[in-house]
């Protein structure tokens, strides 16, 4: 059985990748399931540059495939902010940047975002592929929800009038922004998979 190797520290992101690829003959291995703590510096200036250079990394290191996800939340009203700064925004974790981000909307009428994920499997030689998937949505004005993380309690879905943290996290897997780059590594999945 191949091996893909997530080069995350991040439960809830190995959790829904792996919920994704259980119908798949990979084994999923995590950077948690083989104790390794190593923080790469993410320096890139764009989600693909950062989710290349934890890849490639992580890839080199082990001797495996390794996928990296590097993901962010879009406002437009904010000039395109938190961008690639989204986990670390209020440099106090998911509710402070909620609040953040909530803060900073105060009677801004245009309330347009998305996630965007940038997902990029890399193999030991150097070699990689690159997937991206949007997720369209709005910043409602509380937080709402008990499901997902990081934004998604602020993340209003018009269609479902619901957050992203209130649907269910099987729909979300589905529509998400790294579930729609998911499916797309999927659909090259053999390919990936015969590469080695």
């Amino acid at each position: 059985m191949k091996k893909l190797l997530i080069a995350s520290q991040n439960m809830h992101k190995i959790k829904e990748i792996k919920a994704i690829f259980g119908d798949t003959d990979v084994q999923i291995i995590s950077l948690k399931d083989i104790n390794d703590l190593d923080d790469v510096e993410e320096n890139g200036t764009s989600f693909f540059e950062n989710a290349l250079i934890k890849a490639t990394y992580f890839a080199k290191k082990h001797h495996m495939m390794a996928l990296a996800d590097d993901s962010g939340l879009i406002v437009h009203a904010l000039g395109d902010r938190p961008g690639i700064y989204s986990a670390r925004y209020s440099g106090h974790g998911d509710h402070a940047n909620n609040v953040k981000v909530l803060h900073e909307m105060e009677g801004k009428e245009d309330r347009r975002a998305y996630f965007i994920s940038s997902i990029v499997i890399a193999y030991p030689n150097g070699e990689f592929r690159a997937y991206e998937g949007k997720f369209d949505g709005f910043i409602g004005i509380e937080e709402r929800g008990q499901h997902g993380f990081g934004y998604d309690s602020i993340f209003y879905l018009p269609e479902y009038q619901m957050t992203s943290a209130e649907i269910e996290p099987e729909l979300k897997n589905r529509i998400s922004h790294r579930a729609k780059a998911l499916a797309l590594l999927k659909e090259d999945l053999h390919e990936i998979i015969d590469h080695l």
